[in-house]
């Protein structure tokens, strides 16, 4: 995959990136939206598809890209489709702080160090081409606006946006309340970014243990799922606890 298109992680949290703060809003469901985001990524490209309500790996193939092609050999060693619930909902967050040091590393962003209550060093990101921002924005605005359904890229994106409650952030106050509300119907275009969003969704609250109602008739669903909780994933950088003395990121 070449880097002359934007990830659809990196435009997520571009979005989710206050300009005048350099916090991201929503910081606990972002990095459900961010996790989600990859599999809509290797979808687009090819290497998953979805299987009902599982994803399956498709063709193994690295993309070029490392933090996709870490979430892809993932996806491979679990060797069967796993529920988009599940692998949404394990143990992978960091993956906010992972994205903001690839955009600096990238130039998209610049961190500004600082401290919070005087004492812990935090550290902020402020973009440094607020046009490509802008441009991401534009997008989900012309689909809003128009009505006409847009790509499958802009309208996974709008699904991500609105599952990790972006929608009061891009739209806010009563004003915003008819674009959020077509924010949320934007879903419908993008059957892999509906996938992803409910699942993400359904992480937030709490359901991820319970399969999604089927559309079997009744008495023919199949077993429930009884493998419990994924196991761990490995490669991705786990969050800070609570009341570490280390850096912290203000998001």
């Amino acid at each position: 995959m070449g880097r002359s298109r934007r990830t659809l992680p990196e435009e997520l949290l571009l979005l989710a990136l206050d300009p005048a703060t350099g916090t991201t809003a929503q910081p606990q469901s972002l990095d459900l939206g961010l996790a989600g985001a990859q599999l809509v990524e290797l979808a687009l490209a090819g290497r998953i598809a979805p299987d009902g309500d599982r994803i399956a790996v498709v063709v193994p193939r690295p993309t070029g890209d490392p933090t996709l092609d870490c979430a892809l050999e993932l996806l491979r060693r679990r060797g069967a489709p796993v529920r988009a619930v599940h692998w949404i909902g394990g143990p992978r967050l960091g993956l906010r702080q992972t994205y903001l040091s690839h955009l600096e590393r990238c130039g998209m962003v610049h961190a500004v160090a600082g401290q919070m209550c005087g004492v812990l060093p935090t550290t902020r990101y402020q973009a440094t081409d607020t046009e490509i921002s802008r441009e991401i924005r534009a997008r989900l605005d012309s689909a809003i606006r128009t009505g006409v359904p847009p790509d499958p890229r802009t309208a996974a994106l709008a699904a991500l946006a609105h599952a990790v409650g972006l929608g009061k952030h891009l739209y806010p106050g009563n004003e915003g309340r008819s674009s959020r509300s077509r924010l949320r119907d934007l879903i419908r275009h993008d059957p892999m970014g509906g996938l992803v969003a409910h699942a993400v969704m359904d992480v937030q609250n709490g359901v991820a243990a319970q399969p999604r109602r089927s559309s079997a008739p009744a008495g023919r669903q199949g077993p429930a799922d009884v493998r419990g909780a994924p196991e761990p994933a490995r490669g991705v950088p786990a969050q800070p606890r609570r009341g570490s003395m280390a850096r912290a990121v203000a998001h």
